[in-house]
Parts: C-alpha cells; sequence; structure tokens
C-alpha cells in the first residue's frame, strides 16, 4: 500500500536562490505548497472575473454562484459583527474564499496546501493580528475590557480573568488545528481506503470483496470529505467574525 503520507511531502518545483535576512536564510523556490496556493486564487480570481464580466439585472448562473457567496459572507459579517461589519467584509470573504479553493483543489489534485500547519498557522496569525490591531485602535487600553465582562462579582473575576486570558491566547491554536487536522485526518483516511481498493483487487476472492466494500467506502467519505471542505472554510470564516465582534462590540462585552 502506498505512503498514506506521502501526499503531503514539501517537494520544491522551481528552483530559485536563497537570501539571508537577518542572518536567517530565505528560500524562495516554489513547492508544491506554493504551487497550490497560486493555482488556487489564480482559479478564484478567473471564477469572478468570468462570472461578472458581462453582468446584467437578470443574472445568469455564473453571476448567481458569485453573487451567493457574496451575498453569504456579507450577510454572516453583518449579522455576527454588526454594522461595522461592512468594514471587514474584504478580509473575511478573501480568507474563506482562499480556504475553500484550496481545500476544493486538493480534492481534484495531489496537494493539499491546508493540510500544511504552516500555512493555517499563518492565516490563524493574520486574524488574531488583525483582531489586537482593531481591538488597540478602536479602544486603546479598553481593550483589556475583554477580559473582564462586566456584571461579575470580583471574587469570581480572580479565577474568571485568567481562564479568559488562556482563551484568548488559545484562539490562533484552535484556528490553527481545526483546519489543519480536519484536512490531513480526511485525506489520510481517503489514501488508506483507496489502498484497500488496489490491494483487495489483486489479492482476489475474499480480497475482492474487500476492495468493493472500500470502493463505497471512499466515494461516500469523498461525499463528506467535499462538505468538509466548505464547513472549515465557513467555520473559519464565522470565527474571525466573532474574534471581530469580541473587540468592535467591546462595550456591550
Amino acid at each position: 500500500m502506498a505512503d498514506p503520507l506521502h501526499q503531503f511531502k514539501i517537494e520544491k518545483i522551481v528552483e530559485l536562490p536563497t537570501f539571508h535576512i537577518g542572518g536567517v536564510p530565505v528560500d524562495l523556490s516554489i513547492t508544491n505548497s506554493v504551487m497550490a496556493m497560486l493555482i488556487a486564487v489564480g482559479l478564484t480570481c478567473l471564477f469572478f472575473l468570468l462570472t461578472t464580466a458581462r453582468a446584467s439585472i437578470i443574472p445568469g448562473r455564473g453571476q448567481v454562484m458569485a453573487e451567493g457567496v457574496f451575498g453569504l459572507i456579507d450577510d454572516m459579517a453583518d449579522s455576527i459583527i454588526g454594522h461595522d461589519g461592512k468594514q471587514f467584509l474584504p478580509y473575511v470573504l478573501t480568507l474563506f474564499l482562499f480556504i475553500l479553493s484550496c481545500n476544493l483543489l486538493g480534492m481534484f489534485t495531489y496537494f493539499t496546501a491546508t493540510s500544511q500547519i504552516a500555512v493555517t498557522l499563518t492565516l490563524a496569525a493574520m486574524t488574531i493580528i488583525l483582531v489586537l490591531a482593531v481591538g488597540f485602535i478602536r479602544n486603546g487600553l479598553g481593550f483589556f475590557k475583554l477580559f473582564v465582562p462586566s456584571g461579575v462579582p470580583w471574587y469570581i473575576l480572580i479565577v474568571l480573568v485568567p481562564i479568559e486570558v488562556i482563551a484568548f491566547i488559545m484562539r490562533p491554536v484552535t484556528l490553527t488545528l481545526r483546519l489543519f487536522g480536519n484536512m490531513l485526518g480526511g485525506h489520510i483516511v481517503m489514501k488508506v481506503f483507496a489502498g484497500f481498493i488496489v490491494t483487495g483487487l489483486t489479492l482476489g476472492g475474499l480480497g475482492a470483496l474487500i476492495g468493493v466494500a472500500s470502493m463505497g467506502t471512499i466515494v461516500a467519505l469523498t461525499t463528506l470529505e467535499f462538505l468538509v471542505a466548505y464547513l472549515q472554510a465557513f467555520v473559519f470564516a464565522v470565527l474571525t467574525c466573532v474574534y471581530l465582534s469580541d473587540v468592535v462590540n467591546i462595550g456591550h462585552h
């Protein structure tokens, strides 16, 4: 059976020079991970370019899909963040589309960029940095009210404040591991059952039955993985809106 982890191996596609910044080597070579992300971004831009090039009052199928995606994230940002949700719509929409396109691309090719913890960690770090920046710019030192819920007795705050601080620190960790773990685990399981199909059919007899059963299983898993690919992008976008709402509406915390 082929190694199910081989599909996550980082390989260089285009060799480029390495620069040193502050004594730290920075390799600019294009890897399969970078290529997957470039293709995902390119296909997303191409999709919206084609569907909005001839926008009309009576939309066609492509325009309906594009407007549906935009409307979904717009309504979500508005309902979670409130009136200020429009300000963060470009970031949340871009984040959702990038994760979704990377997830879906991984279903049709051999590499999924969001199965790399470096990618998911970068997305989580960007989100938390934005939350911190918005929190301090809008509220100054009032940002720390986020860790002190109103109307709570002081003797409970002694325990509650450290819990709130730890929960905030864990936000980028949970964002990182949730997306990374779901994409990694799903593709490993699919690869394992695909191996059962090949191995079982070559053995014949009872092995052939196992192969046929595995084929039915992998069809169901593939359908589930498409759903997971969408849900993980949506959950990441929802949590981003929730975290932004906390600092935007900190007076109501």
